[in-house]
This record gives structure tokens, sequence and C-alpha cells, in this order.
């Protein structure tokens, strides 16, 4: 395989995209937003745990978490207007965007929201990171109780579960919420291994603004060592089960079991980012992406030596 520059070492403008839309234009852009979900029919509706259920589901269905423009080496800003312009022109985002974005909409819709630094546990890291920012959560206070709401956990929630010490059952997924053992006053919850994803998530109860709770993305979204800029993922969650892109290796895990293919061409990514993911790609040239292509499929190859190795 012919070497290739890695995007990520590219100079290159962030993607950025104007709220351009007539609904957008108009100052409506829960409209717009709403027609991304494809549910439009909820424009009116209470701020109650029905309506809550109803959008974080059709948010984790129709907005896949995505790591694209981090690898191309052109992150999107992670303020709360460029990350629902990425998510108005088709596009997705990782934990950052997803969760600004969608807090955004819970805003406007009359949810109260709180804004939290978080950890994600890797599946590479030997122990829970505590909440060191590498993750955004979100709760919402209903019903006389917190609900973790988290639309960018990318294979996790399909829908928002109450933060309590408890289990919950979702499609084939069983997760768990707890007190952290890490951080005082905080919450873990802990993600299923059949997900074949992430360990968990620390959450710290201190409410924090949008900005600091982002301060890592400059650092996630540009650095060389960073998982979030050297490795693509796609990830869609729906009711029944995951779809998951990493590297050029597709994952589908459902109560049927896991079903996966190796993708063998940049025409079958792009074809996967729109038949499976639903995202667009406006704004990435075909070089671009024929790159991006050509550095995953030899970091899988490597993946794979490895794992040879023993």
């Amino acid at each position: 395989m012919a070497t290739t520059t890695h995007p990520s070492r590219r100079r290159a403008p962030p993607l950025r995209w104007s709220n351009g839309s007539v609904d957008a234009r108009r100052g409506d852009r829960v409209a717009a937003y709403l027609r991304r979900l494809g549910r439009r029919d909820l424009a009116g509706a209470p701020a109650d745990l029905d309506s809550l259920v109803a959008l974080h589901r059709a948010h984790v269905e129709r907005v896949a978490y995505e790591t694209l423009p981090n690898v191309l080496g052109r992150p999107v800003p992670a303020d709360a207007d460029s990350s629902v312009a990425a998510m108005l022109a088709g596009r997705g985002g990782y934990c950052f965007h997803l969760n600004g974005a969608f807090g955004w909409l819970l805003e406007r819709w009359g949810y109260a929201v709180v804004h939290h630094r978080a950890g994600v546990q890797g599946a590479r890291d030997p122990g829970p990171v505590g909440a060191n920012g590498n993750h955004l959560a979100l709760t919402v206070e209903l019903e006389g109780r917190p609900w973790l709401v988290d639309v960018g956990l990318g294979s996790a929630l399909h829908e928002p579960v109450p933060l309590a010490t408890g289990l919950s059952q979702q499609g084939p997924f069983r997760y768990a919420v707890r007190p952290s053992d890490l951080v005082p006053g905080g919450w873990r919850f802990d993600h299923d291994p059949v997900a074949d994803s992430f360990v968990g998530m620390d959450l710290d109860l201190a409410p924090v603004s949008l900005v600091e709770a982002t301060t890592r993305h400059t650092e996630l979204s540009s650095s060389p060592t960073s998982p979030f800029v050297r490795a693509l993922a796609v990830q869609r969650r729906d009711a029944e089960g995951v779809d998951l892109l990493r590297w050029n290796w597709l994952l589908r895990i459902d109560g049927a079991g896991r079903h996966e293919r190796v993708l063998g061409s940049p025409g079958e990514l792009t074809q996967v980012y729109g038949d499976v993911f639903g995202l667009s790609l406006d704004g990435v040239g075909e070089a671009e992406l024929a790159a991006v292509y050509d550095s995953q499929a030899a970091a899988y190859e490597r993946r794979l030596a490895k794992a040879a190795e023993g």
C-alpha cells in the first residue's frame, strides 16, 4: 500500500457550517433540528419525560458519533453554535459536539440542563480515569430526580436513565449506575462489555458551563497522540443494537450476535457513511477521504498483526 501523509498532520481550516437552512436563517433552528431528528411531530410537545425520551432516542438513531473531522486535521469547534450547525448540516461529532448541541436543544425546549465534567474509561485504560474532562455529560432534573442524558457515548445509551444506583436493560445491553469510586459525590456509569466499546464513565456532579466542560477539546481533537485523532470511529445506536466503524472495520452488534466486515475501498467507506450512519460528507474531498481510508486500513492491518503476535 502506498505511503500517504496522515490527514491529521495537514494544515487545513476547521470544518465549519453556517446555519444556512431556511429555518435557521429565520432564527428557528429548533425546527431545523427536529427535521434532522425526523421528529417534526414533537414541535410544541411539553418538556416532560416522554418528550425527553423521544428526543434522546431520535438523536442517537439519526445523529451518529464520528471522529472524521479530527482525523482529517480539521476539528470542529466545540461551542454550541458550531455544534448545532454541524448537526443541521447532516454531520455528527464526538461527545463535546453531540451533548453540547443536544443540551442547547433541551434548554430551548424548557428543560433544566446541567453540564458536567466527566471521564470515559476506554477499553485500554487499566482502570477508571475519574472525571478527567475527556467527556461532557448532561443531567436533567425531572419528576423530582436527576436523569443521565447522554447522546455522546456512541455505543451506549439509547434513552436516558435515572442518576441513581440501579441496573437498566436497553436492547441487548445492560448498564449499571452507581456511586463513583474516584469522584467524591460523583457517579459511575458501567457499560456492557458485550458492546465491545468503552468500559465506563465517571461524572462529577458539580455544575459547570459548556466552556468549562470542554476545556480539553483542543487537545483531544488535534493532538497526534489523541485516540480521537488517530482512529476513525463512527457509532450509531438504535433500539436493537449498535453499528460501529473502527478504522475500516464495520461491526454490527445486536440480539442476533455480531456481524462484521472489512471495507475494501474509499468508495465503500463513502457508501457506509451514508447508508449505515446517515452522515453527510459534504466539505470532505475525495482525496482527503482516500487518504483517511489508506491510513485507517493500514492501522487496522497493524492491529491484526499485533494480535497475531499474541
